[in-house]
């Protein structure tokens, strides 16, 4: 039976990161804010919700996975790219293809200058045959 890969796009508790059970620091590396903006955020909800927050965090913190130690030890690019992916998956589709077709097109801008701009270089590689 084979396990399956932990999910990137899943909110995770971040013990390591976190103060009390992780929940902020899960809630940061999930949506990308800074974890002390969301600490601020879960205090001023607390204080206007008259309390009503404190049960969800702690249900939260009971019932969430903890973050697999194979998403620990990521690259700062890689988890950017995945908070993006999660915030808004269209557009980091469309950031994507836009990469690709950026590559396709210095590929095509090299194989145009190989191929019929450098006419020595096309004769030495058509003798190579």
């Amino acid at each position: 039976m084979s396990t399956q890969p932990p999910s990137r796009t899943k909110f995770y508790l971040d013990k390591r990161h976190g103060k009390v059970m992780g929940v902020c620091a899960g809630l940061a590396d999930y949506t990308g804010f800074d974890v002390t903006l969301v600490r601020i955020l879960l205090i001023l909800g607390v204080f206007m919700g008259g309390g009503a927050l404190i049960p969800v965090y702690f249900i939260t913190g009971w019932v969430a996975q903890d973050r697999p130690r194979e998403l620990a030890d990521s690259d700062p690019e890689e988890t950017k790219f995945w908070q993006g992916v999660r915030q808004s998956p269209s557009r980091s589709a469309r950031d994507i293809k836009s990469r690709f077709r950026d590559i396709d097109r210095r590929l095509a801008q090299i194989e145009h200058y190989v191929t019929i701009e450098n006419r020595s270089l096309a004769r030495e590689i058509e003798q190579l045959r």
